[in-house]
């Protein structure tokens, strides 16, 4: 399967305390799959992240794997990937993840997946490329964060054109739609190969 575009996954190895997120995670990668799409993730085999990917390949869509040699272990490296890259360090990881995607959606997690995600808002405010990125506030799981990133903009630390370049929704089919709507009017310049 040539896949008709990549969309990059970053979420939890846990599935959470809420049903919805694992059903938002089933949508999501869902709406991959029936769309002849690509998900790029971390690799694992647990929680949201192999609920995803479960998911999309259940849906006929083509599943890429990354995930870094210190995690295989702890994280259930899925052997059900079309292609399961094991990496040295999660830097490499992160690399070839935003390499690989064409836009980029952050569902519930914890700490990798806040790190991924403004790592890779960070990387398209330096013009390191013009992807689209979205996070998806299932349940409210997001509410606060995105008080305080409003909070940032009012006291200077951050502008509204740095908001801009993120959306947010709470409609899976919704978000995915705009995001890849996005990631079709303006394919995002890829610098990320020479600057990582």
């Amino acid at each position: 399967m040539n896949p008709d575009f990549s969309i990059c996954v970053y979420c939890g190895s846990r599935p959470g305390e809420q049903p919805e997120h694992i059903a938002a995670a089933r949508a999501v990668g869902q709406w991959i799959g029936e769309h002849g799409g690509q998900l790029v993730y971390g690799g694992g085999r647990t929680g949201l992240m192999g609920t995803v990917a479960e998911a999309t390949r259940a849906a006929g869509g083509r599943v890429v794997g990354i995930i870094p040699k210190a995690l295989v272990d702890k994280e259930l490296a899925n052997p059900l990937c079309d292609e399961l890259h094991i990496v040295d360090t999660m830097h490499e990881r992160k690399a070839m993840m935003g390499e690989r995607a064409d836009a980029f959606v952050a569902l519930a997690g914890g700490i990798g997946t806040f790190e991924e995600l403004f790592e890779i808002w960070t990387w398209r405010q330096l013009g390191y490329h013009d992807k689209a990125i979205g996070i998806l506030n299932t349940a409210g799981y997001y509410d606060g964060l995105l008080s305080f990133l409003a909070h940032s903009v009012r006291e200077g630390f951050m502008g509204d054109w740095q908001m801009g370049l993120i959306r947010s929704g709470t409609e899976p089919v919704i978000l995915l739609a705009e995001l890849l709507e996005e990631a079709r009017r303006h394919p995002g310049s890829d610098k990320l190969a020479e600057v990582l």
